[in-house]
């Protein structure tokens, strides 16, 4: 109920008034049925104005952090998120990523639409970088289309640390659904989901038009924070 509170009442014609997103290739999410949406992930925006601009309800597999913050505003960002259709999810291992993947899988059970950003966190300089295999499991593993989706221009607005977004147009853009049925029972064959989550990314790609990075966001972050910390405890090195 919150989320359909929130999508038509609070939060989405708020969105669609200040953003006035440009909406590209909406034909190409299904009518009914179980299918993934794959997104590139640019700005905490991401989990608003693509749900906003959609027709039917999508959940999105959101970290575990927006769910355990402190005090009075961790509460309330959790409780936003739940409402919102958000599953947590525990990004820390693979056994973390099994979880998450059983827990898409079950949206995909009930024929909804799953939301999932396949670089795992947002990147932190705008290019797109290197998917994780999960979308790849549960497209074949469900049977459903993938349908890659680019949010542009939503780094602009609200790049990573910028609390309060800037008010500019962004566009949204969808491409033709992706189908692997002819992957079907290879969900544990690491060549046929690293092909199917290339396939993606590359989807991806095409309509983000972002430079591309073979590395995953989060080793590349880790080694940033590291080189920064390092510069400024360069006694630490020793």
């Amino acid at each position: 109920m919150f989320y359909y509170v929130l999508k038509y009442v609070l939060l989405g014609p708020l969105l669609r008034l200040l953003f006035r997103p440009r909406i590209e290739g909406l034909e190409h999410i299904p009518a009914d049925g179980a299918a993934i949406i794959a997104g590139n992930h640019l700005s905490f925006s991401d989990h608003f104005l693509m749900p906003a601009i959609l027709k039917r309800r999508i959940t999105f597999l959101a970290k575990a952090e927006y769910f355990t913050g402190p005090g009075l505003k961790g509460r309330l960002t959790a409780f936003f998120f739940r409402g919102a259709g958000q599953i947590p999810v525990d990004r820390s291992g693979k056994e973390a990523g099994q979880a998450a993947i059983r827990e898409g899988l079950g949206v995909l059970a009930k024929d909804e639409l799953l939301g999932i950003y396949p670089e795992g966190t947002r990147s932190h300089d705008g290019r797109l970088y290197k998917g994780k295999v999960g979308v790849a499991v549960m497209a074949i593993r469900a049977g459903v289309p993938v349908v890659p989706c680019a949010m542009v221009g939503t780094f602009e607005i609200q790049p990573p640390g910028q609390v309060v977004p800037r008010i500019k147009r962004v566009t949204i853009r969808f491409g033709e659904p992706l189908e692997f049925a002819r992957y079907a029972g290879l969900e544990n064959q690491k060549a046929a989901v690293r092909a199917v989550t290339d396939e993606i990314m590359y989807a991806i790609l095409g309509l983000s038009g972002q430079e591309y990075v073979d590395r995953y966001a989060a080793e590349v972050k880790a080694e940033l924070a590291k080189a920064e910390a390092a510069r400024k405890f360069p006694r630490l090195r020793r």
